[in-house]
């Protein structure tokens, strides 16, 4: 055997080059990006979704990332053999990685409202979802170099560079371009389609010498079928997307989308009272019941309001019930409500049910709405509030959690007066005891004087209420306002009975809750989880 030259390969392997190696290599360099900015995307979506179902945010995507990872690991050892048949092989992980990731979140939510076996499903398809893109980056390598050879360090760059770039702009296009305008479940389907185009892109054009006709048009064949499913599924994704929701919820559903920010669902049904029952639920999580809210909210709103209130401010509680009552008082002046999802505030303005429910009160000329996060909005806040209405759904997130920690509590002291008066909604002292009571320490470590007090609430069973006052001179008196306006459930009898808790519910040791040790957090999540 003969040692072969440089000079007899060269014809060889110009013969197995593409013509245009040049812009073949651009050509191959854009499919990394896709793929990169595809991936990427699919990572984005099961962590979402996780949290929107699952709750817990922390806990999903360090579940999702560190089982993609592992299975991108075992995928690059699982492409060496196919390294022979780099253009192939590529067709038929982009088209496997096609169909997986788009039909990712589809097979989860149906798995969670149907089978009621999340979890497990999740790891799966988040393995099988990390297998395909790590078999992505050896593929690619050896058909870069197929186009030009070059050093194994410079080839190495190249294509990292592209495809953390590509990361970037997928990273940003997820909550930016394909949840707003697609949602989660079209627009893991629509990356889905990108990703089988981009193995359409590199085979049957840039390698398309390469590859005997038979192969071409058994790959072509092949994400046809792709594009077909992916396409069909697409059409049909609203009424699964319809038909899976509904098997999560006992009433029928009247209003669903899904936001950047949570999951909005509205029901409504015939109480057995007779009268219509509407239901707002967030990620799952329900809000109120119009049958019996009253008593929650007036519970909320009206002790804060036994003291100076000619201006409000109301954080949370975007379905402006908070927000009727504070306006039932004919000497407020002005109201502030700071809710983050636009799409909730403009639900509650122009959704008939709930605007009903609220008495149109996001139309009335002394509210001003601002949609934004109310940990920073207190940042950069001025003027003075006389009394803060705090509703913000329980701290099951990390995200809630900051809005129950001591820092929060101590930037809302930038818009109080000496006399604000200060509401919370704390959870269940009844379900979550620790919670509440954590809720409650951490609003004294911030330096208030507080009262804590419950009521009935049927929907929701026992629940717990805050009331602060900026100075920590003292616990604020719990009473009503000498202009109080006809209540339904609400009197000095029973805000006075609000204060005694059983002895099986009194203040517990439990500890403050901080920015970098959210307790509440981990109290929430441990006393929730068996009801």
């Amino acid at each position: 055997m003969g040692t072969t030259t440089p000079a007899a390969t060269a014809p060889a392997a110009a013969a197995a080059r593409p013509v245009h190696s040049r812009g073949a290599r651009f050509l191959l360099l854009f499919a990394v990006f896709l793929c990169a900015a595809c991936g990427l995307v699919y990572e984005l979506a099961l962590t979402a979704l996780g949290s929107y179902l699952i709750g817990n945010s922390v806990m999903q995507t360090s579940v999702v990332i560190s089982v993609i990872v592992f299975a991108m690991g075992i995928g690059s050892l699982a492409a060496k053999p196919l390294q022979k048949r780099a253009v192939g092989a590529f067709a038929l992980v982009e088209g496997l990685l096609a169909l997986a990731g788009g039909l990712s979140v589809l097979v989860l939510y149906v798995c969670f409202a149907w089978l009621r076996v999340y979890m497990p499903a999740m790891v799966v398809v988040s393995f099988v979802v990390g297998l395909l893109i790590g078999a992505e980056i050896p593929l690619l390598m050896t058909l870069l170099q197929r186009i030009r050879r070059q050093e194994a360090g410079s080839a190495v760059a190249d294509i990292f560079a592209v495809d953390y770039i590509g990361a970037l702009i997928g990273g940003l296009c997820f909550p930016l371009l394909l949840l707003p305008v697609f949602g989660q479940l079209k627009g893991a389907l629509v990356v889905g389609g990108v990703n089988a185009l981009a193995g359409v892109l590199v085979v049957l054009w840039i390698f398309r010498r390469q590859t005997r006709r038979v192969v071409r048009i058994g790959l072509l064949t092949g994400m046809a079928v792709v594009m077909a499913a992916l396409g069909t599924v697409y059409v049909l994704a609203d009424d699964i997307e319809v038909t899976a929701r509904q098997q999560l919820y006992r009433d029928p559903i009247i209003h669903a989308e899904t936001t950047p920010y949570q999951d909005i669902v509205v029901t409504r049904s015939t109480a057995f009272t007779g009268e219509q029952d509407t239901r707002l639920f967030l990620n799952g999580d329900l809000q109120f019941s119009s049958v019996d809210e009253y008593r929650y909210h007036e519970a909320l709103v009206h002790p804060a309001m036994s003291g100076e209130h000619s201006s409000v401010l109301v954080l949370g509680g975007g379905d402006a019930l908070a927000l009727r009552e504070v306006l039932r008082y004919d000497d407020v002046e002005k109201v502030t409500l700071v809710d983050l999802d636009p799409a909730m505030t403009r639900l509650a303005g122009d959704f008939g049910p709930l605007r009903d429910l609220n008495g149109r009160a996001l139309a009335d000329p002394r509210v001003t709405a601002v949609n934004a996060d109310a940990f920073n909005w207190l940042r950069d806040a001025r003027g003075r509030y006389d009394t803060v209405v705090i509703d913000f759904p329980d701290p099951d997130t990390a995200a809630l959690a900051k809005l129950y920690s001591v820092e929060f509590y101590h930037l809302l002291r930038k818009v109080l007066t000496a006399e604000s008066q200060v509401v919370v909604q704390a959870g269940s002292p009844f379900f979550a005891p620790k919670s509440y009571w954590s809720i409650a320490a951490t609003i004294g470590a911030a330096g208030y004087g507080t009262t804590a007090y419950q009521v009935d609430v049927p929907s929701f069973g026992n629940w717990g209420y805050v009331l602060a006052r900026p100075g920590g001179e003292g616990a604020p008196e719990l009473r009503l306002a000498d202009d109080l306006p006809p209540l339904r459930f609400l009197d000095d009898a029973v805000l006075e009975a609000a204060t005694v808790f059983p002895v099986d519910r009194r203040p517990q040791k439990v500890r403050a809750s901080t920015l970098m040790d959210p307790v509440v957090l981990e109290y929430s999540r441990h006393e929730w989880k068996n009801y």
